[in-house]
């Protein structure tokens, strides 16, 4: 490593393994008065940098005995050492060569039918004190996550400015109220029931205050993303620029009051668009479909990458080849996998769910299968 390869190092990180996570992330930031960079994954966290003094830790959870190493990020790691990724100083510690920024890795999507009950749901403490609950597990082989999250107790939430690496995510608030900030997206704002934002990539955001039994449905990808704190940015910024493209979208505040609903694509419904079909370039489409009339039972199939239903009032009867009838209700939710044919029946007259798809215009074809049983058919 020479003068000129070492002007490629843009920051250094020290990783030190912990049994228990909690109790060593609390005695570097109350104790030592380490801040918090950045925590991952936000469901479960197992990874946490601090920073302080002019040093960089990563805490990670499990390996406890290993030995330590020292990570250098560097915007060229090839040029430090000849192409090594690794070396070891002379007491065993080990030097490694990162990219400071390296790009997002998406798994591939392994196609799923999960249905989820709310009913006897676990629930887990995430990021913030909020409780999780993992709605597609086994993640589609580490490409998607949804999460279905909640505050039971308002006031101001414990925040602070951050963003995410992430190809997709968006947030729909189930029940309650929030008062959220964006970068660039003018004055702090309320986002009520049924209301729904696109969180495009690296956009700056904070969670400030909440109502009583707040919830939200969280769908990002891949599954397994870092969360970056941002110490520079104070929120609301200044510069008000609603037309800003992150990484290839554009940030999107849905408002259920200000929605129209037009015919679904399934007979006896019909649909709000939340407009990040256009706000993605047609990455993903989002849209909250209700009864609207007499539902026909038709058997469908797709052929999307990805597609995810949240029941959000009402109840319904899953019926799908292959597998028995589930009889869904408000919480529950469902991955349909690309090429099974289904279909919605018994659907109350008050059934509302939330359906997320990637790609936006994914194709919906109509089955001749029967799927119902022989002593109750179709309607």
């Amino acid at each position: 490593m020479n003068a000129e390869s070492t002007q490629q190092v843009q920051a250094a990180q020290v990783i030190l393994p912990c049994a228990e996570l909690d109790p060593t992330l609390e005695f570097f930031t109350n104790r030592l008065g380490f801040r918090i960079d950045a925590i991952y994954p936000a469901d479960s966290p197992s990874t946490v940098v601090v920073s302080g003094y002019g040093l960089r830790v990563q805490l990670q959870r499990g390996g406890a005995g290993e030995p330590g190493s020292i990570r250098l990020l560097c915007s060229d790691p090839a040029s430090i050492a000849d192409g090594a990724t690794e070396l070891t100083a002379p007491n065993g510690t080990r030097i490694e060569l990162v990219d400071v920024d390296p790009p997002l890795v998406v798994p591939p999507v392994e196609q799923s039918f999960i249905v989820t009950k709310h009913e006897g749901a676990e629930w887990g403490v995430g990021r913030a004190g909020m409780r999780y609950r993992d709605l597609i597990p086994g993640r589609l082989g580490g490409s998607f996550i949804a999460s279905h999250i909640q505050i039971p107790e308002g006031g101001p939430v414990p925040d602070y400015v951050h963003f995410h690496k992430i190809r997709f995510q968006m947030i729909y608030n189930y029940k309650g109220w929030v008062r959220l900030a964006y970068e660039n997206q003018g004055p702090e704002f309320i986002m009520s029931a049924g209301d729904c934002v696109l969180q495009p990539p690296r956009i700056r955001h904070r969670v400030l205050q909440c109502s009583d039994g707040f919830e939200v449905v969280e769908i990002g990808c891949p599954a397994e993303h870092e969360t970056f704190a941002e110490h520079e940015m104070t929120l609301p910024t200044d510069v008000v620029d609603r037309e800003r493209d992150f990484g290839g979208q554009r940030f999107i505040r849905h408002k259920a009051a200000e929605a129209t609903w037009h015919p679904f694509r399934l007979d006896g419904f019909e649909y709000r668009d939340i407009g990040i079909a256009e706000a993605t370039d047609g990455l993903a489409g989002v849209r909250v479909a209700r009864v609207s009339g007499t539902p026909t039972a038709k058997s469908v199939q797709h052929d999307a990458e990805f597609l995810f239903l949240f029941v959000l009032e009402g109840t319904l009867t899953l019926r799908s080849e292959g597998h028995e009838d589930h009889h869904l209700e408000a919480r529950d939710s469902v991955v349909l996998p690309a090429g099974m044919p289904y279909a919605f029946d018994d659907c109350s007259t008050g059934l509302e769910f939330l359906e997320v798809a990637l790609p936006a215009s994914f194709a919906m074809n109509h089955s001749s299968l029967d799927l119902s049983p022989p002593t109750q058919p179709f309607l």
